[in-house]
């Protein structure tokens, strides 16, 4: 091997929750991985969800049902394999006549409670709303039902995490700028984005899996035809002051056919979306329209006593869904498609119709070195995924070994229960203060006593930077989670951006900025 060029089984293209997922299932099963993301890990579409681990109740009425059955087995999975970051969560959804009738809710939720297995959460019922509830007085019946939350960024880094623990390299801030094939080799040109250094790459097998940018990969850095193109769809969200303090969400039907999922979020907020709209443009550059906001302003007004308006939007953030095209979408992508900044009213009854699933595109000429490339998929089922990638590309290995993320744990999940977690942690640390501690055990599990161990009060900690985000904290994150940056910390490791000033971000950049020279 000439000097200078390293060597792997395994390239992965992207940061996101499939590229994680993929070289931590491909390194568990005996693979030399590496794994490049141009920006921050989490940094587009994985970190831009509704934040759930679901079935997809409403895409029951699309037919997917082996969607659905996948999603709901998957569900039970994640959240029994990373119970810090995910836990069960109860959903109202009013029934409203005029946009669906009962007894084909009733249908739906008897479908969605039965195509998999359930042992962990309970199942679907009928309510009624009395007087004390924070919907109109006009809705008075319901349902309820389960489904589970997900704290997506770090779902991302705790699958790195555990990519590393199994051997792999995980490159954030690298650009894959050119993969040519040679026989059975890729060879690989990564560039840093912060010094611009060049690093060669041989690999014996490549792993597209760049999200929104799957397509566009093939015109920028492998040069050959892209086998498919996606259908770029943009879903935003808000987060407004707590609209309600019961701790069930809730799903609302709007007269388009699309849902709006109202959800607790970081104890103050509300999280409210998403909105489905056809882009076309760069997916770094997605951004809610002052039209997306009014509509999802429209719907839980309809809904609720609580009413809200844009002024009332404390914090925004839009993502770019890689769907696959199906029989219901135009395949005409020319200057006639939808832009970003289209109304949701007129497109979204398209896009919303556009499959959730994910296909794989294998090339592998014989004798030459295989490209796997990943298109569409969901959050719910990146582990299937994973998995199912991994095997796409076994063959190519001799000593592979088989599959094993069914029941593994991710870092820091190795514990009964959060309420189990929380009474430890009170028991060691019994100087935290308790929103503090609380944030800890769903954030970090038992990955906190890296950064708590040895410490009898809050002083050892060392300096407070707001919101309980300590310089010890913020230590172990650079060191141990590829934090770089304020807004790696602040949006992605968690959401303390929701609370800190300016002031305080600001010398929270400044410190991680003198940390790193």
């Amino acid at each position: 091997m000439p000097a200078g060029i390293t060597e792997v089984d395994v390239l992965v293209i992207g940061g996101g929750v499939n590229g994680v997922g993929i070289a931590m299932d491909a390194a568990g099963r005996g693979l030399k991985v590496a794994l490049c993301e141009s920006h921050d890990l989490a940094s587009a579409t994985s970190s831009a969800s509704s934040k759930l681990i679901h079935g997809g109740l409403r895409y029951l009425e699309q037919y997917e049902f082996c969607l659905v059955k996948k999603a709901l087995a998957e569900r039970e999975r994640l959240l029994n394999n990373a119970p810090h970051i995910m836990w069960p969560l109860r959903f109202r959804l009013p029934h409203q006549p005029h946009l669906r009738p009962g007894w084909m809710l009733r249908i739906g939720l008897f479908l969605y409670d039965n195509l998999a297995k359930r042992e962990r959460l309970a199942g679907s019922n009928a309510i009624r709303f009395n007087a004390d509830s924070p919907l109109v007085s006009s809705i008075s019946r319901g349902f309820e039902y389960s489904d589970g939350w997900v704290d997506d960024a770090r779902l991302v880094v705790l699958c790195a995490m555990a990519a590393k623990q199994q051997g792999a390299e995980i490159k954030p801030r690298t650009r894959c700028i050119k993969a040519e094939r040679h026989g059975d080799i890729w060879q690989i040109t990564l560039q840093s984005t912060d010094s611009g250094a060049l690093q060669t790459y041989h690999s014996r097998a490549l792993v597209n899996a760049a999200g929104p940018w799957a397509s566009s990969l093939f015109d920028e850095v492998i040069t050959l035809p892209a086998p498919k193109q996606l259908r770029l769809v943009k879903g935003s969200h808000i987060v407004v002051p707590r609209i309600h303090d019961e701790p069930e969400a809730y799903i609302l039907q709007n007269s388009d056919q699309r849902i709006v999922f109202v959800t607790p979020y970081e104890q103050h907020f509300s999280l409210i979306g998403t909105t489905d709209v056809d882009y076309a443009g760069d997916p770094r550059e997605v951004e809610i329209s002052d039209t997306e906001i009014d509509y999802l302003c429209q719907v839980v007004n309809e809904h609720f006593k609580q009413q809200i308006s844009a002024q009332d939007v404390v914090w925004r953030y839009s993502g770019v869904r890689p769907l696959l095209d199906d029989e219901h979408a135009s395949h005409e992508k020319t200057a006639n498609a939808p832009v970003a900044s289209a109304q949701p009213e007129q497109h979204q009854g398209q896009a919303q119709k556009a499959t959730r699933d994910y296909t794989f595109s294998l090339d592998a000429p014989v004798g030459e070195a295989p490209l796997l490339s990943v298109f569409g998929g969901k959050l719910t089922t990146y582990r299937l995924l994973a998995e199912a990638a991994t095997d796409a590309i076994s063959p190519f290995f001799k000593h592979i070994k088989g599959p094993w993320t069914g029941t593994a744990k991710l870092p820091g999940g190795h514990f009964s229960s959060q309420p189990a977690l929380i009474m430890e942690l009170t028991n060691q640390y019994p100087w935290l203060p308790s929103a503090t501690l609380a944030r800890f055990a769903r954030s970090y599990g038992t990955l906190c006593h890296h950064f708590l161990h040895g410490c009898s009060a809050l002083e050892a900690l060392g300096t407070d930077f707001g919101g309980g985000l300590s310089q010890k904290e913020v230590d172990y994150l650079m060191k141990n989670e590829w934090a770089y940056t304020a807004d790696d910390i602040l949006w992605r490791r968690s959401k303390l951006g929701l609370v800190l000033t300016t002031e305080q971000q600001e010398r929270l950049q400044n410190y991680m900025q003198t940390k790193q020279h």
